[in-house]
């Protein structure tokens, strides 16, 4: 590690006095995130105005927010974006994140998506919703259809509600080897933002404390470990972002070439089942459950870690869709694949798949 020499005792006291100085902005910041929890909205803003004025970025992400919400102040999306876009240039990564969604909002694209596409490499599902239509329709950037569906698939995981329908509509156009290929590309897209997280996190744990910015929900203080808003935020953002996008169906893929929509099958109302009268009989052992046979399996996810796999088998195995079906751990190169086995056609597979992803699970029919 390479010592730090102090040129001169002059140049020692102007650090001192520089350090003395950022004490009392970060005294500040603290002192307006205690406000802001306390529900004394005013008082928040007064703190961080002149930190943020100092250049604070952890202040004017703060005050962003506040514009953003319409709290202690008017609400002002306009100086929002700007003091987002001040802090993201300082490194600040929740405001670069929520400066490219703004930027993405009002018709910036080519100057939102490369905070978009950064957003997405550290796993933001906000981001990688937008960068999955992005790649979809070609808007942007070359049509890749399998980074595409690897993109919506991992929102989907994340829960963005808006991934599962968007997924749907893709089953229609994208070719079913395109959808194959997608599950590892997930899975490595997720290894990569893990890794590039933990390496921009680790950078800033360097650069001094955390704690000091309120979260895109407005309620509470959140540390710089933090990932990403409340989910009703986040439904917020990719709705404006969809609206911007004018696709037409606010709630699809987003197709460019066809305008049909399928709306969803009416689930089959529950219906309740009185138990019989009858004379108590001896328990029984329970008939073994027969092993189904076939050659089609559904694939559930790739993972480089083969724990992860069964922590996902242990979460769906007792689904109606899988009951009779054995569990399969292919390997794949560095990956597990964790499918389930047993299908006697493509409708049945693709039937079970339609009614996992409905759940909230990812899916993917494939042959042996």
């Amino acid at each position: 590690m390479m010592a730090v020499r102090w040129g001169n005792s002059a140049t020692l006291a102007t650090m001192i006095v520089l350090c003395g100085l950022a004490v009392p902005a970060l005294a500040d910041v603290k002192a307006g995130v205690d406000a802001w929890g306390n529900g004394d909205f005013p008082a928040a803003v007064r703190e961080w105005q002149a930190a943020a004025d100092a250049g604070d970025p952890d202040a004017q992400f703060n005050l962003a927010q506040a514009y953003r919400l319409g709290r202690g102040v008017p609400r002002d999306p306009a100086r929002a974006e700007a003091l987002f876009g001040q802090a993201a240039a300082k490194g600040h990564l929740q405001a670069a994140d929520n400066y490219g969604l703004l930027l993405f909002q009002r018709g910036e694209r080519q100057k939102a998506m490369p905070y978009i596409r950064s957003a997405a490499a550290r796993g933001d599902a906000r981001a990688q919703y937008i960068q999955g239509l992005a790649l979809f329709n070609g808007d942007g950037a070359p049509k890749d259809w399998v980074r595409a569906y690897a993109y919506l698939t991992l929102a989907q995981q994340a829960g963005l509600p808006q991934a599962t329908s968007a997924l749907r509509q893709m089953d229609q156009h994208v070719p079913m080897a395109d959808r194959q290929k997608s599950v590892s590309v997930a899975a490595q897209i997720a290894q990569e933002a893990e890794a590039t997280r933990a390496r921009q996190l680790a950078a800033l744990d360097l650069s001094g404390p955390s704690g000091n910015t309120i979260g895109d929900d407005g309620t509470a203080p959140v540390g710089k470990t933090s990932r990403g808003p409340a989910l009703a935020t986040v439904e917020r953002a990719v709705s404006d972002a969809e609206r911007v996008a004018a696709t037409p169906s606010r709630r699809s893929a987003g197709a460019d070439f066809t305008n049909t929509t399928t709306s969803p099958a009416k689930p089959k109302p529950v219906q309740s089942v009185r138990p019989a009268v009858s004379t108590v009989q001896p328990p029984s052992k329970p008939a073994p459950v027969p092993t189904a046979s076939g050659g089609w399996r559904l694939q559930l996810g790739a993972f480089g870690v083969a724990g992860n796999a069964d922590a996902l088998w242990s979460r769906v195995k007792g689904r109606p869709e899988l009951t009779g079906h054995a569990k399969i751990l292919a390997p794949a190169g560095k990956l597990t694949k964790l499918q389930a086995g047993g299908f006697a056609s493509q409708a049945d597979a693709t039937a079970a798949c339609a009614r996992l992803r409905t759940a909230g699970f990812t899916c993917l029919a494939t042959r042996d």
